[in-house]
């Protein structure tokens, strides 16, 4: 015999039958979406066209507007569609990572993770901080693609940037990693054979290895003692990519500054040495800090601050 109340327990059945509904039917309506296709979508999702066709029916009905333009041989989103089809993507999107994170708090961390960075970061300390962050947690999987080009978080491709600098974008949420210190670097042979400089306009007379972008001062900058100086931002090689600048620095083709979580496996080992120590470079080449950045809309997950948490490890020991 049934002993559930008839009235409120069984309509709150039916309520939360029709959540579960409501969110097959989006799921549905995405796959129809992106194939372009109701029977495509139907073989996805194990279903047959009529019941994904009656299921779009239900949902365009509760919306009071119709989703696709059909013909017989062909259908296309209305503009209600669009505008529906990039919310649902999201909440499905949210509702996916919840069910990952109320996983993970029984469980190790798993799933994966989008991450994008400057291309600077790769070699210099970003690689092995992935492999290493892999090793600790076996069931997470990485995506990185490292590029200079501007990524504009808040679209949801990624889960987290790094970037140097300041981001004061609304809706993003910014966690410093680690200062970003510069230091002027050449390599053993050039300064044997050029000098060492003892004060900032000495280098006038060296050969400068100068990294290039229309925002730049068009000077460098040295502190020292409260007093700020000044040398012209020009250079016998000039580029916009940091990594071909280190080359040459590394192959004694001039003196370069350099931050100090790209050049300090250089100066650890000799291949490189420092100039200048007593005296404080402007970093506005790169920033003042290295940053963590994800959308504001999202919540910092338990991969997202681990994997935060292990590169301030990193950087941490950089300089140490």
């Amino acid at each position: 015999m049934d002993r559930r109340p008839k009235g409120k327990g069984r309509h709150k059945t039916c309520e939360e039958m029709e959540k579960m509904d409501r969110l097959s039917h989006l799921s549905l309506f995405v796959a129809c979406a992106e194939t372009g296709s109701f029977s495509r979508a139907a073989e996805q999702f194990g279903r047959t066209p009529s019941a994904v066709t009656k299921a779009i029916g239900q949902l365009e009905g509760s919306l009071g507007t119709r989703l696709f333009e059909r013909t017989t041989r062909s259908m296309a989103l209305t503009e209600a569609g669009q505008l529906y089809l990039d919310s649902a993507r999201e909440v499905l999107a949210r509702m996916h990572e919840t069910a990952e994170e109320i996983t993970q708090l029984q469980h190790s961390l798993r799933g994966g993770l989008r991450v994008t960075a400057p291309l600077a970061f790769g070699s210099a300390f970003l690689n092995d901080a992935c492999t290493d962050f892999l090793d600790r947690h076996p069931e997470l999987r990485l995506q990185v693609d490292l590029s200079d080009s501007y990524v504009d978080m808040l679209d949801g491709r990624y889960d987290l940037a790094l970037r140097m600098g300041h981001s004061n974008l609304p809706g993003l949420i910014v966690r410093p990693l680690a200062e970003n210190r510069l230091v002027l670097c050449a390599s053993p042979a050039y300064l044997a054979q050029r000098g060492a400089p003892q004060h900032p306009e000495e280098l006038l007379a060296h050969d400068r290895l100068m990294y290039w972008h229309p925002a730049l001062d068009t000077h460098w900058w040295f502190e020292r003692g409260g007093e700020r100086l000044s040398i012209p931002r020009e250079g016998r090689l000039v580029s916009d990519n940091h990594e071909l600048l280190l080359a040459a620095c590394l192959k004694g083709r001039g003196v370069m500054p350099c931050p100090l979580w790209s050049a300090w496996p250089y100066l650890r080992d000799g291949r490189l040495v420092s100039v200048l120590d007593d005296y404080r470079f402007d970093p506005d080449a790169f920033g003042q800090q290295i940053l963590a950045v994800y959308p504001s809309h999202r919540r910092a997950t338990r991969k997202i601050l681990a994997f935060i948490e292990h590169l301030e490890a990193v950087l941490g020991q950089i300089g140490s």
